[in-house]
């Protein structure tokens, strides 16, 4: 299964990447093939964005979306849910998926 990490970046230290990342190695050790957005190049134009059309191009091609803790607080990750809902994709929180579920 291709699963897309979503939560929140902007207002986090190193932009919530270890979060990403760990999340990342765990859903990988368990055998799922992971879209991360944290391993993304920065885009050229560096804006928000910039960061979100990555994003979201890797989101279309997942077949579930796994939220991170704080996921309800960020603009992008709201996106992101919003788009996987209306494209029928399951959503899990993370742990979820981490633990069997």
């Amino acid at each position: 299964m291709r699963v897309y990490i979503a939560g929140p970046m902007t207002g986090f230290a190193e932009s919530n990447y270890p979060a990403f990342h760990a999340a990342a190695a765990r859903l990988r050790a368990l055998g799922y093939h992971v879209e991360n957005p944290a391993e993304n190049p920065a885009p050229a134009c560096g804006s928000w964005l910039g960061y979100m059309r990555l994003a979201l191009a890797q989101l279309v091609t997942c077949d579930h979306i796994a939220l991170l803790q704080g996921w309800e607080r960020s603009k992008g990750a709201g996106v992101e849910w919003r788009l996987a809902c209306d494209l029928g994709l399951p959503v899990s929180i993370i742990e979820e998926l981490l633990h069997g579920g």
